[in-house]
């Protein structure tokens, strides 16, 4: 398998997407070609390492990482994703629960195979001459998570970027409590300022050879491949007890989580209809609605991961789709805002007793809104992104009663937070590094 940028340009292996993060040429690597993978061609162990590394089996043939998926896979995706039954026909919901890994999110799939494959690299010895250093923007969830995969990994420093003031406190404590190789900046702007930041830094050769820039965001095909492969567990999964294909729901920022289930419908898996729940950061739905991309600042809002004026991955998506009108057939969007999330946490906790954090709640916010026939003739798996309880000051006043933290969670609490802050520019970048 080779990998090519959105924009044109060589064929790479999967080893140079992996380090690179983007193409030379700026653009985001996609397979040349996808491969075409079919539910018989899975064990029916429901195993997710199993069901993971025959879904990436494809993906990495021919390279040096392809002998040691099973061992990458077993090693880094070993918590539970379990797809829990809410209610039952006629149609069905269920809810992808993702956030049973290290840093209760569901960055921590991605981010802990990203590690695992870099590491192998680096052992290899293409980068032996000096530390990578991985550059990442988060939003909330995204930072911590690679933080934690990476923490004391040999060969690696992690420079997490984050907006100040931005993030739930719980949130803050996960991105900052690391230390050792682990430097954790707090820019003052937004998330999109982070993000360009990242982006300046990978467009100057300098400071990319310098530090031997990686990267960890969803740019980085190899965040995205196991992400895909949680919706081939899921997805089979339903398929084998039930016969019917299974639709998804699912809460989006910058659009890595919801590329994934469509690449992995592209490739034959067993999925129905993909719907996008956004949060008031609307430039998705309305590009859907008048086929205008017009990215623009993010505002906060209680989802604070979802806050994302210029999705990334949106490039990836209209390179897969060519067109508008296929754009459309491949997803749909909505947007949910704040007023609704916070109803929508109060009603699901009334109706099953479950907290869910704000994000999951705007996927379960479009699932009620969607129309009858819609419900009753499909169904449908809401995607729960990270743990309520990282969500606290939220949930909590909402609900009138504590969520317990997992003890993941607690653990991280406990550690103490340092950080530093950063003007949103590229030469405050380039001084910290």
């Amino acid at each position: 398998m080779r990998y090519v940028s959105t924009r044109g340009g060589p064929a790479v292996g999967i080893e140079t997407a992996i380090m690179g993060g983007t193409a030379d040429d700026g653009g985001l690597y996609v397979p040349d070609v996808l491969p075409v993978i079919q539910a018989d061609d899975f064990p029916r162990t429901g195993d997710f390492p199993a069901i993971a590394s025959r879904f990436l089996e494809p993906f990495f043939a021919g390279s040096s990482l392809a002998q040691r998926l099973p061992r990458i896979c077993s090693a880094a995706l070993n918590f539970p994703l379990p797809l829990r039954q809410l209610e039952s026909g006629p149609g069905s919901l269920a809810v992808l629960e993702l956030f049973h890994g290290p840093t209760a999110a569901f960055k921590d799939v991605g981010a802990r195979f990203l590690a695992h494959c870099m590491e192998q690299i680096i052992q290899d010895g293409v980068f032996a001459t000096a530390p990578v250093t991985v550059l990442v923007a988060t939003s909330g969830d995204t930072g911590g998570a690679v933080a934690a995969a990476y923490h004391r990994r040999p060969g690696t420093r992690v420079v997490v970027l984050f907006p100040e003031g931005r993030v739930s406190p719980r949130q803050e404590h996960q991105l900052t409590c690391w230390g050792d190789n682990v430097v954790s900046l707090a820019v003052r702007g937004e998330f999109d300022d982070c993000q360009r930041l990242v982006k300046a830094a990978f467009a100057d050769a300098g400071l990319r050879v310098r530090h031997r820039l990686c990267s960890a965001n969803s740019i980085n095909v190899g965040r995205l491949l196991p992400q895909a492969a949680y919706y081939a567990q899921a997805s089979l999964n339903h398929w084998w007890a039930t016969g019917r294909r299974l639709s998804f729901i699912v809460p989006t920022g910058n659009l890595g989580n919801a590329f994934a289930c469509v690449w992995a419908r592209r490739v034959g898996l067993p999925i129905d209809r993909i719907v996008l729940a956004t949060n008031a950061n609307a430039t998705i739905p309305d590009f859907l609605a008048t086929g205008q991309w017009l990215p623009r600042p993010s505002v906060p809002t209680l989802a604070s991961a979802m806050d994302v004026g210029n999705p990334s991955n949106m490039e990836r998506l209209r390179q897969l789709c060519g067109d508008i009108e296929t754009l459309r057939q491949e997803v749909s969007a909505v947007p949910v805002a704040d007023a609704e999330i916070r109803s929508t946490i109060v009603d699901e906790f009334r109706r099953n007793g479950l907290a869910w954090c704000p994000h999951t709640a705007t996927g379960l916010r479009v699932y009620r809104e969607l129309p009858d026939h819609e419900r009753t003739h499909r169904d449908w798996a809401v995607v729960a992104t990270a743990h309520a309880a990282k969500f606290d000051t939220i949930v909590e006043p909402l609900l009138g009663t504590r969520i317990e933290p997992p003890a993941e969670l607690m653990s991280l609490l406990a550690r103490p937070s340092r950080f530093e802050t950063i003007a949103p520019d590229l030469e405050a970048l380039a001084a910290r590094l």
